[in-house]
C-alpha cells in the first residue's frame, strides 16, 4: 500500500503540470529556433562560399597571357596561352604543362617568379 501511494504521489505533480496550459511552451517556438538556425548556417556557410565561388569565377575569367600564376597543386608558373577551356604555363625555360582553368588557385604579383 505504501508503495501505491508513493506512486501516486510521483505522478500527481506531473499530471498536475501536464494539466496546465501555462505551464508548456507556446507552439511556436520550435519554429523560431530553426528559422534561427537557417539564419545561422546561411551567414556561416552558403554566404562564404558562395563569396568564394564568386572570387574564384573572377579570377578565371581575368587570366590572360604573361599572367604569373599558382595551380592547385602547388605548380608556379607564367601563362603563355589561354584557350576556353585551357591555359599553357610555362613552368621553367622551355617548360610548358597545360591545365584546366578551373585549376588555377591563385595569381601572383609581376615578378614574383623572378624572386623565387
Amino acid at each position: 500500500m505504501k508503495k501505491l501511494l508513493a506512486v501516486i504521489m510521483a505522478l500527481v505533480p506531473s499530471l498536475a503540470l501536464a494539466a496546465d496550459p501555462a505551464a508548456q511552451p507556446p507552439a511556436w517556438s520550435p519554429l523560431i529556433m530553426l528559422g534561427v538556425f537557417v539564419v545561422i548556417f546561411y551567414l556561416m556557410v552558403w554566404r562564404p562560399q558562395s563569396k568564394r565561388n564568386k572570387e574564384h569565377k573572377d579570377l578565371i575569367t581575368n587570366l590572360g597571357k604573361g599572367d604569373e600564376v599558382v595551380t592547385s597543386g602547388g605548380i608556379c608558373g607564367k601563362i603563355t596561352k589561354v584557350t576556353d577551356d585551357f591555359i599553357v604555363v610555362e613552368v621553367s625555360e622551355k617548360v610548358e604543362m597545360k591545365f584546366q582553368k578551373s585549376s588555377i588557385h591563385a595569381t601572383l604579383p609581376k615578378g614574383t617568379l623572378k624572386a623565387i
